[in-house]
């Protein structure tokens, strides 16, 4: 007779080294998931009071789904263990009553409760009128046009692509669109709210603790949806006050040159530059640029070399941006009006 113990063990052994091959090659898509867990970005790690509420919902759902599952795969296991004597009808039938049926549904109904109750934290309703106070958001292809109103006695301001907001403070957002629905979403402040043409909608945030967040658009709006960010920047009350007083007086580098050169290449036909007398509606407020995070909506780090890049073909950025390639330039003139640009702080 063969010596069936040792091809047993062989078999397990073999059997343990392809689980284990099998999870080898699972564990870098393990730490690719939880690697977007958190950062600029995560409703995992909120910074602000709905989205505080929207993750304490999250923690409750999943603790609720993995009850039902739980429990489902409790009574799979106990339904198919091995028994000297068959089940009876009525056994049969409480078992599923109890575990398939009343389990699931008190859990179901528990957590709808506790939806139904947290709903208000989620999404207050507020009915914000423009003339109260709300910063002006509009998408468009494929920026952000951010107005802050007059407030205070102090004249209000337009800045693009990053919002800046004091802590602890409720903040009012008017939003629109001019050219297709985009999506406002502050992931780590709170929920999304559409952005319609036509139709304004508000929305108000409260953010709890400073910080640099990315707001991504959360509606496919174009070629280059994927490169469409605001920066939001949560700030102590008086750096916010001292930012808003920089905004208003607009004043950064007094490099003639720079500035000439931008007003002979028609730059401001488009851009606006605070203190000149062309101003531009169609594209980003230029004011301060150079004190960004980014440009480009998030596309690059603020940097001169990036601004060269980006006057010197966009669209090799951005595909689809309106703006069009000035590579026919000379070199020093893009060089001298990014240098400029990026001194405005």
């Amino acid at each position: 007779m063969p010596p069936l113990a040792p091809c047993s063990i062989s078999n397990v052994s073999g059997t343990k080294g392809k689980n284990l091959t099998i999870l080898r090659h699972l564990l870098p898509f393990a730490v690719l998931m939880l690697a977007g867990c958190g950062g600029q970005q995560s409703a995992l790690e909120p910074a602000g009071k709905e989205a505080e509420a929207v993750y304490r919902l999250f923690i409750v759902m999943v603790i609720g789904g993995a009850a039902i599952w739980l429990g489902v795969a409790a009574l799979f296991l106990h339904a198919a263990r091995h028994r000297e004597t068959v089940w009876a009808p009525e056994q049969a039938s409480a078992l599923i009553g109890w575990g398939g049926v009343a389990l699931p549904v008190v859990v179901l109904l528990g957590l709808l409760g506790y939806a139904v109750w947290l709903m208000p934290a989620i999404r207050p309703w507020t009915a914000v009128p423009e003339s109260n106070g709300a910063v002006e958001i509009t998408g468009e292809q494929f920026w952000w046009r951010v107005r802050y109103p007059s407030k205070d006695g102090l004249p209000g301001f337009e800045t693009a692509n990053e919002i800046r907001l004091p802590v602890n403070r409720p903040a009012a957002f008017s939003l629109k669109a001019t050219d297709v629905i985009h999506s406002f979403w502050i992931p780590s402040l709170g929920g999304k709210m559409d952005m319609i043409p036509g139709r304004t909608n508000f929305l108000t945030l409260v953010p709890t603790r400073t910080g640099i967040f990315r707001s991504p658009c959360a509606e496919f709006c174009g070629t280059s949806h994927a490169y469409m960010a605001l920066s939001v920047i949560v700030m102590e009350d008086e750096e916010f006050a001292a930012w808003r007083s920089r905004q208003i007086s607009g004043h950064g580098e007094t490099d003639d040159h720079g500035r000439d050169l931008i007003q002979r290449h028609g730059c401001l036909g488009c851009h606006s530059l605070r203190g000149q007398e062309i101003a531009g509606q169609t594209a980003p407020d230029l004011t301060l640029v150079g004190s960004r995070q980014s440009i480009g909506a998030g596309s690059l780090a603020n940097s001169t070399e990036n601004i060269a890049r980006f006057i010197r073909s966009p669209a090799s950025v951005k595909p689809g941006a309106k703006m069009p390639a000035f590579d026919m330039l000379p070199p020093g003139d893009i060089e001298d009006m990014a240098r400029y640009l990026g001194g405005l702080k």
